[in-house]
């Protein structure tokens, strides 16, 4: 999808159980829009309670798309959600409707917003080598071995963000040039009067109530049947799918590694985890502008807010609920 084509699209982001759901449906209708999912973990069937999809009373509302695209045991692409997403956008503004992107995952986000580097296609058995090679020698020699070869890759990485490490090595071994060095367009940031995209943003402590209360009611509503039924319909979850917060620790626990009250709080830290990882994301794009939101939201004069926003150049959306 091209920067112009993206430049018109509208994005509200933000960390998880921050309010983005409710919200959105608003701003759609303020916007005659239809929603984008921008959830890596809602593009799998099945996968209903853990991804907190929108439900069948939402999608009535505001039609929603790129949600449902692949089943669990699948492995589902970041560029197979670009195309996606292009195909999508084409179809909503065919109908002269306008693309609201909604979701909290920042890779999706950043390819979006500046394009994406698709690389070679995934060598499983190169992948399983560089686990074999983790798991012997310690957490830290893969991303000790990305530092000889792609040092500035290595700098953006945490050492243990072991998926895109072993990715970064994976495009070096098959092209014999650095991730780094092919990725340049992501450094090739724009500013936020240039784009439409709103971040929302809780008080810590108000986020972490918000996200232990949804990590209960998830359980409550049965996320642990829910996984119980995916393990029996599907002989295994694809790598990604299965790593995905919530249901992985569920896996565990159903596999005997841990009892459920431990399960229930391990996902709560795990999620809180998350959320900080998604504002430090959010917060090094230019392209973004923060929304202040504490409380109940008043949707309607908070999507007066965005809206006003576009006429100001500030990466911060001023003013109250």
């Amino acid at each position: 999808m091209s920067y112009s084509s993206i430049s018109t699209c509208w994005f509200l982001t933000g960390p998880t159980a921050c309010g983005k759901s409710a919200l959105s449906l608003a701003l759609a209708e303020r916007l005659g829009a239809e929603i984008l999912s921008l959830d890596s973990m809602a593009v799998y069937r099945g996968m209903d309670i853990g991804t907190a999809k929108p439900t069948a009373a939402e999608r009535a509302r505001v039609p929603h798309h790129l949600i449902d695209l692949v089943e669990p045991d699948v492995e589902f692409s970041i560029a197979e959600y670009v195309a996606a997403a292009h195909r999508a956008v084409d179809d909503i503004r065919m109908r002269g409707r306008a693309p609201l992107f909604v979701g909290g995952t920042p890779l999706y986000l950043k390819a979006l917003l500046r394009g994406l580097f698709v690389g070679p296609a995934a060598d499983w058995e190169f992948r399983r080598r560089m686990e074999a090679e983790a798991a012997e020698r310690g957490e830290q020699h893969l991303h000790a071995r990305l530092t000889e070869v792609d040092p500035q890759a290595a700098a953006r990485l945490h050492p243990r963000d072991r998926r895109r490490i072993v990715r970064a090595l994976e495009v070096f071994e098959q092209t014999g040039q650095t991730l780094s060095s092919q990725q340049q367009q992501f450094d090739r940031a724009r500013p936020a009067d240039a784009c439409r995209c709103f971040v929302l943003d809780r008080p810590r402590a108000e986020l972490v109530a918000r996200i232990d209360a949804r990590v209960d009611a998830m359980f409550a509503a049965g996320l642990v049947e829910e996984t119980r039924r995916l393990l029996t319909s599907h002989t295994s979850l694809s790598r990604t799918a299965g790593q995905a917060v919530g249901y992985r620790e569920v896996i565990e626990h159903l596999r005997g590694e841990r009892d459920l009250p431990a399960t229930v709080e391990l996902v709560k830290l795990r999620t809180r985890q998350f959320a900080k990882r998604q504002m430090t994301w959010f917060r090094s794009l230019s392209e973004c502008r923060t929304v202040a939101v504490s409380g109940e939201i008043d949707a309607a004069k908070v999507v007066d807010r965005i809206v006003t926003a576009l006429n100001s150049a500030s990466p911060h959306v001023p003013g109250g609920q």
